[in-house]
């Protein structure tokens, strides 16, 4: 005779995983999937973790409040965040894994130029909506082969061609500088057509550059570059060089006799650029930034105290541009209503006009980057101060 307590067991057993197979076959909530491709290491690793920072601080806050709405439903944002390492190939690779196999529906960066060409060009040709934060180079929002403006690849930032003449009018008006020396990477994507544009611009302007001097990636001697620099004399010099390579050629420059003003690019926005500026050689330099949190709009002020309260510091421009465009990917989803990548780049793409945390944005009919302000910063007593805002 079979011992009914045995029956009973097996039984149970037999209800028990007939449950979980039920449960198993339920089908998952879907969830809006969004893709970051960050710089977290390699040469700007500051970049990269102020983007990540902010992407998932905008993704925590989305989902804390129920989700986005998207249809008849609201869904999880969900974050894909994959390291770049500052590198071209590397970025190109992120891009396709987050497209192709992560199945993304929006990706939010690189931030550095020359990660968020090669990058772009793989969203474009995988149909794919991406926002970079913070890359100024033209380059990005065009198509290489074709030189028409690319569908899938919109940016959160002004570009090289506005910033330019930005600065180079604050040197000629502002400084009252007549002539300038520049010195650049000249294997960076964002150095070279920013240095270019601000020839062009600053000649343009009244003035004469005396001297156009380059370097490469990884370089640590600048001295002799620095040295026929210092023989032209000029008025200013343009550093459009990242915030990790500036106050070394800072350093150099003073111990070589030179007294001219820095001028630099939105690439000394990190505040690391303080820190390693040990011997305080940029001191009373400017350089052009996308915002500064001494003169935020309502909606900054919330963010800057919702960064200082989670993360322990004020969010820099990579931060706030990061937020910004989390916001237009998730805006696009939201029109579109449906999990579509057509149909969220398209919506995108009728995006006319957006309030963000680094101010105002104007997407012109078939524009892929806003019309936006700029803002000139100045390093002064150990942080950065707003000096004024150029609007376009």
């Amino acid at each position: 005779m079979q011992n009914p307590m045995r029956s009973l067991t097996i039984l149970s057993a037999i209800l028990c995983s007939g449950v979980l197979l039920l449960t198993s076959c339920q089908p998952s909530k879907p969830s809006v999937k969004i893709g970051i491709n960050a710089e977290l290491t390699g040469e700007m690793p500051a970049v990269g973790a102020s983007c990540k920072q902010a992407a998932e601080l905008f993704a925590d806050q989305v989902n804390k409040g129920g989700g986005l709405a998207v249809g008849t439903e609201k869904l999880p944002i969900n974050l894909s965040v994959v390291d770049n390492s500052c590198k071209a190939d590397q970025a190109a690779a992120a891009a396709q894994r987050l497209i192709s196999q992560d199945g993304v529906i929006v990706m939010v960066g690189p931030n550095a130029s020359s990660c968020a060409i090669p990058a772009g060009e793989i969203a474009e040709a995988l149909g794919c909506l991406m926002i970079s934060p913070w890359s100024t180079n033209p380059k990005t929002t065009v198509d290489s082969t074709t030189g028409k403006t690319k569908k899938n690849v919109f940016r959160a930032c002004f570009t090289d061609r506005f910033e330019s003449p930005v600065l180079a009018a604050f040197a000629t008006k502002n400084l009252q500088a007549k002539t300038a020396a520049v010195l650049y990477d000249v294997s960076s994507e964002a150095p070279t057509s920013q240095s270019a544009l601000f020839k062009e611009a600053f000649e343009k302007a009244g003035g004469k550059v005396v001297a156009m001097e380059t370097y490469t990636t990884g370089d640590r001697d600048f001295s002799a570059q620095l040295t026929k620099i210092r023989e032209t004399a000029p008025d200013i010099i343009y550093l459009p060089a990242p915030y990790n390579d500036t106050p070394l050629i800072a350093a150099q420059a003073r111990q070589l006799g030179i007294k001219a003003p820095f001028l630099g690019s939105d690439a000394w926005s990190s505040p690391d650029i303080i820190k390693l500026d040990t011997g305080k050689n940029l001191e009373g330099s400017y350089f052009c930034n996308h915002y500064s949190t001494e003169a935020p709009n309502p909606k900054a002020k919330q963010f800057i105290a919702d960064y200082k309260a989670r993360y322990g510091n004020a969010p820099d421009d990579v931060a706030a541009l990061t937020y910004d465009a989390m916001s237009l990917a998730a805006n696009s989803v939201a029109t579109a209503g449906k999990l579509d990548r057509n149909a969220v780049r398209d919506a995108m793409a009728s995006t006319r006009s957006f309030d963000g945390v680094t101010g105002h944005y104007v997407f012109p009919v078939g524009a892929r980057e806003p019309s936006k302000s700029a803002v000139i910063m100045q390093i002064k007593d150990g942080g950065f101060r707003w000096v004024n805002t150029v609007e376009p």
